[in-house]
């Protein structure tokens, strides 16, 4: 199923994409849950199948009246993986790291497909990064590798966009991670059931006609198995986190010339199976 979450932003309500239209969960099904934060919490994603199949004409929305806000707008938290592609550390000239590198972005930089990347007014060298992300099924300390896959709610494109002038100018990443906007995903969740192998997935990015990464997620240095068990040690994981997995190489920062975001530039990251995200950039003083 491809899990979505629609309306205006900071009003999103569930729903399931389907080649007809959007089902609007609460619409199929009276006193349904507002958001796939409780659903999830619930251990309620495996009745969503059935509603659909039931649901009528009526309460099936057109996939162009309405806006697709980031699948799940409000986790408890976005942890993201530094550094987590061969082909990343090789354009660095880094060597492969030894152990997962954990940062966050705020939940508050999320936005969906078709949102406006905001580009600050004070930041120089905004960048963008393609990613896998996952988000976590049920609640989850001390996970076993080999038990990661009932963990796994679905899989989504991610794109972790970067203040570079922040991100080194600070020497931490947080606060060039985190600005309203630059962290969008979507267009929907695939339910972990519909992708056999996350490892195994063609996954790019391009910046209007230019394609700016093009790589696999058999690239990744740390798969999720060990991601999910190395996180889980340090921290309990919530139904409705999002890991995003690390970007492969090619980003706008380690080209010769370094070639950062601009108003008027549209943003495209793909994943084979999960769709496309697509956002256009515009100046801060142009956002409503």
């Amino acid at each position: 199923m491809k899990l979505v979450s629609f309306g205006p932003a900071g009003q999103e309500v569930p729903g399931v994409w389907t080649e007809e239209g959007i089902i609007d969960l609460r619409a199929a099904q009276p006193g349904w849950q507002a958001d796939w934060l409780e659903i999830l919490r619930l251990g309620k994603l495996a009745q969503v199948e059935s509603i659909v199949a039931n649901a009528t004409a009526e309460q099936c929305i057109d996939h162009g009246t309405v806006r697709l806000g980031p699948p799940i707008p409000n986790p408890s938290k976005v942890i993201c993986i530094g550094m987590n592609y061969a082909d990343h550390a090789a354009e660095q000239n880094r060597p492969l790291p030894q152990k997962p590198l954990l940062f966050a972005k705020a939940p508050s930089a999320l936005c969906g497909t078709e949102d406006a990347i905001v580009l600050p007014a004070t930041e120089e060298k905004p960048d963008i990064e393609a990613e896998l992300a996952l988000v976590v099924g049920k609640r989850a300390r001390h996970i076993d590798a080999t038990d990661w896959r009932h963990y796994v709610a679905g899989y989504m494109c991610f794109n972790d966009v970067s203040g570079r002038s922040a991100q080194y100018g600070d020497r931490q990443w947080f606060r060039g991670k985190s600005y309203d906007t630059f962290a969008p995903c979507g267009p929907y969740l695939l339910t972990a059931d519909e992708v056999a192998d996350p490892h195994n997935l063609s996954i790019g990015s391009r910046v209007n006609d230019f394609i700016l990464q093009e790589s696999n997620t058999n690239q990744l240095v740390f798969r999720i198995p060990q991601l999910l068990e190395y996180i889980s040690r340090s921290m309990t994981l919530l139904p409705g986190d999002i890991i995003a997995t690390g970007t492969p190489a090619g980003v706008g920062v380690f080209r010769d010339p370094p070639q950062f975001l601009k108003p008027g530039d549209s943003v495209t990251v793909s994943i084979q199976g999960l769709g496309s995200l697509h956002n256009p950039v515009i100046a801060e003083e142009d956002s409503p």
